[in-house]
This record gives structure tokens, C-alpha cells and sequence, in this order.
């Protein structure tokens, strides 16, 4: 019987001391770690004839190509590599970087400085979101002319690929699970399992906005996601 092999985590981060204790805490961790330097060796080794990592933790900050142009390139790759899970490193107290991380297609985000126990929390709750499983007879969900496969973790409009990240594709899958019921912030972060940290509260709209953005006709005047004003978002039951 063969060993699995270990998760795989590629670091783009140019501060060499902070690299190598995250390196030595997640190796010691049972993971398997790579690290660049910089925005474009990192696109390298992401899109290289090696395996794509599990999961990249992306500085905001780098010397050549910032970490939000780092995302935006990953997200346009047109390989499987386009899906991998981005944990973006932000500078603390700026909420605007974070959201615009978000926007460009990041999973999560953290704050610098950061204990590095926060950092694996937030590494497998991305991780476990990922891998996990959904019961037979609910592998696919369909409203109308919109199918969420859970197995395939794709999204369809009209047979048309939705390009979502894998936070925004759980979001989308809370919601249509319990279509027909208007969901608080709070009750749709706890739906998604490995939510458990604290969040920035605006997170939730900006992941909304992409996710209309990729399943609406018309994400300004959504038909599918929506908002029940002062307390959440509600997902329509009747679709086209």
C-alpha cells in the first residue's frame, strides 16, 4: 500500500528569516514546503512541468511583481493550475489590500504579524474545504440553466464554465444547499466547515460580488444570490 504523498506549499515571500521559520514550523508540521523569493519565480514554479502545489501563501509585498499581480496571473493560467488555493499575506490594518486581494481571487487572507499557529489553522481550513467529499446523492445541484458539481468542485451556466476560487465555490455551495433561506454573514461562514477563525466581515461581500459576477446574467441585478438588506444574502429556490 503507498504512502500519500505530503501536502505541498510553495511560499512566494522575499523576507528570507520570516521563510525559513514558517518553512521549518509547517515541514515540522508534516508538510512539504517550497519557497520563492519573488512574484515571478514563484509564477514559475507554479506553472512548471513539476506538480502544482496544495496551496500558495503569497506576500503582498514582493521586489519585482506585487502578490496581487502574482494572483491575477495564477487565476488566468489556463491549466488546473489556475484553481490552486492562494493565502495572501497583507500588511496589517489595511482592510482596501485585503479586499482587492479577494477581488483578484485570493482564498484568505492574513495579516502581518502573524503566529505561525494561525497560519497552519488557516492552511488547513483552506485545505480541508478543498478535500472534502460530498454525499452520493447530492453530487450535483442544479437551479435552471446553473449546476454546482461537487465532486468536480465546477460550476456551470448554460454548460459554460464558471471561473470561481475554492472559498467562493464553498460559499456558493452553503448557499444553494439551503436554498430558499436567508443566511446572516455569521451563519454562512460557520456553513463553511474550517471557518472557525475570526474573519474581516467584509470579506463575505467582496466574495458575493465575484461569485454574481461569475453565475448572474446581470450581477447588478442578481437573480440567483440575494441580498435581504441588514441581515444577509438568501439563495432563490425558482432560477431560470
Amino acid at each position: 500500500m503507498s504512502t500519500p504523498s505530503p501536502t505541498r506549499l510553495l511560499m512566494i515571500e522575499d523576507d528570507a528569516r520570516l521563510a525559513q521559520m514558517v518553512g521549518e514550523y509547517l515541514t515540522q508540521s508534516g508538510f512539504e514546503m517550497a519557497h520563492a523569493v519573488d512574484g515571478l519565480s514563484g509564477l514559475a514554479q507554479v506553472q512548471g512541468d513539476g506538480p502544482v502545489p496544495d496551496l500558495v501563501i503569497l506576500d503582498l509585498m514582493l521586489p519585482d511583481i506585487d502578490g496581487l499581480e502574482v494572483c491575477r496571473r495564477i487565476r488566468a493560467l489556463s491549466s488546473g493550475a489556475s484553481r490552486v488555493p492562494v493565502l495572501m499575506l497583507t500588511a496589517k490594518g489595511d482592510p482596501m489590500d485585503r479586499i482587492i486581494g479577494l477581488e483578484m481571487g485570493a482564498d484568505d487572507y492574513l495579516p502581518k504579524p502573524f503566529e505561525p499557529r494561525e497560519l497552519l489553522a488557516r492552511i488547513r481550513a483552506i485545505l480541508r474545504r478543498r478535500g472534502d467529499g460530498a454525499a452520493p446523492s447530492a453530487r450535483t445541484l442544479r437551479f435552471g440553466t446553473l449546476e454546482i458539481d461537487r465532486d468536480a468542485r465546477a460550476v456551470t451556466v448554460g454548460n459554460q464554465a464558471c471561473e470561481l476560487t475554492s472559498y467562493q465555490f464553498d460559499l456558493l455551495v452553503a448557499l444553494a444547499e439551503r436554498a430558499g433561506r436567508v443566511l446572516s454573514r455569521d451563519q454562512i461562514m460557520e456553513a463553511v466547515r474550517g471557518r472557525e477563525l475570526e474573519a474581516f466581515d467584509r470579506s463575505i461581500d467582496v466574495h458575493m460580488g465575484r461569485i454574481r459576477a461569475a453565475i448572474e446574467v446581470d450581477a447588478k441585478n442578481p437573480k440567483r444570490i440575494l441580498t435581504v438588506r441588514g441581515v444577509g444574502y438568501v439563495f432563490a429556490k425558482q432560477q431560470d
